[in-house]
C-alpha cells in the first residue's frame, strides 16, 4: 500500500516492481499477488489497461491507519483503558498531534455558550437531585 499511496494515482505491478527493486530483488508474480490479494480485500481498485491493470488505493493513507486504529480499539473489552494504554505509547509529537486534531473536530458553541453535549431544556438528568427519584 505504502507504493501505491506514494504516487497517489493509478499505479501498474511494472512501476510498483522497479520502485521495489531499487532497494531489493524481487519477482513481478510476487507484487502482482500482493496487489491483487489487496484488491480481493477491497483496498485497492484496479481498472483493465491493455494486458494489464491499474491499481489504485480506495482511502487516503489517513483513513485507512484511522480505521485500523478504530478496528483495534472497539474490539477492546475496555476502551477507555485501551486509550489511556495508546496514549502512554504516544510521544510528545504525537500528543501534540491529537491535541490539534481534537481542536479541529471540536464542536461549535452556540451563542448562549452550549457547547451542544447538553441537554435539551425539559430533559431530564437521573442524576441530579430534580430528576426521576429526585427530590
Amino acid at each position: 500500500m505504502t507504493r501505491v499511496w506514494k504516487w497517489n494515482r493509478p499505479v501498474t505491478v511494472r512501476e510498483v516492481l522497479e520502485d521495489l527493486q531499487k532497494e531489493r530483488s524481487i519477482a513481478y508474480t510476487t507484487v502482482m499477488t500482493v496487489l491483487d490479494n489487496l484488491h480481493q480485500k477491497g483496498w485497492v481498485r484496479r481498472e483493465s489497461e491493455g494486458r494489464a491493470y491499474r491499481y489504485e488505493a480506495v482511502s487516503t493513507r489517513a483513513a485507512y491507519a484511522a480505521a485500523l486504529m478504530n478496528e483495534a480499539w472497539s474490539q477492546s473489552d475496555n476502551a477507555a483503558a485501551a486509550l489511556v494504554a495508546f496514549f502512554g505509547m504516544m510521544s510528545e509529537e504525537q500528543r501534540h498531534a491529537l491535541q490539534d486534531a481534537m481542536r479541529i473536530v471540536q464542536l461549535p458553541e452556540t451563542p448562549d455558550g452550549d457547547d451542544g453535549n447538553a441537554g435539551t431544556p425539559g430533559d431530564e438528568n437521573p442524576a441530579s437531585p430534580d430528576g426521576p427519584g429526585g427530590r
